[in-house]
């Protein structure tokens, strides 16, 4: 069995951004490509607090690698004076990005139960396949 890292918070929210520079990183030291090499064990949240981020997010990484995070109450307490929400309120943007309902439910439990299979045994949901 591979480990399985989850990193939070988009690993704060860098790794949209810096996607190709792990892509260039990974061909430079003649890694096979991170799509294939990484993705098979390395899995992101949603505990990113604006839709732009959890779009780009969910641009650059495949749903099946996306689990569901929230905050509540988390690092940033308060309410966003632009939109009325709970920053920590994740969510709604989860519920807002363009997802079809097969990936909102791979996000919200599915993928969850894929890494963490013992717990899906416990639950008596099995651990669904790759």
């Amino acid at each position: 069995m591979r480990s399985r890292c989850w990193a939070p918070s988009g690993w704060g929210g860098a790794v949209p951004y810096h996607w190709g520079r792990y892509r260039g990183l990974a061909d430079l030291l003649g890694r096979p490509p991170i799509d294939e090499h990484l993705l098979g064990n390395v899995f992101f949240d949603t505990c990113v607090y604006h839709q732009p981020g959890i779009d780009l997010l969910l641009g650059v990484v495949d749903t099946k690698n996306v689990l569901f995070g929230s905050e509540m109450v988390g690092a940033v307490r308060g309410i966003d004076p632009t939109t009325g929400h709970h920053f920590d309120d994740t969510r709604r943007h989860v519920e807002a990005a363009n997802l079809t309902p097969g990936q909102r439910e791979a996000i919200y439990a599915r993928d969850g139960l894929r890494v963490y299979p013992r717990r899906a045994a416990h639950l008596g949901a099995g651990a669904p396949s790759r």
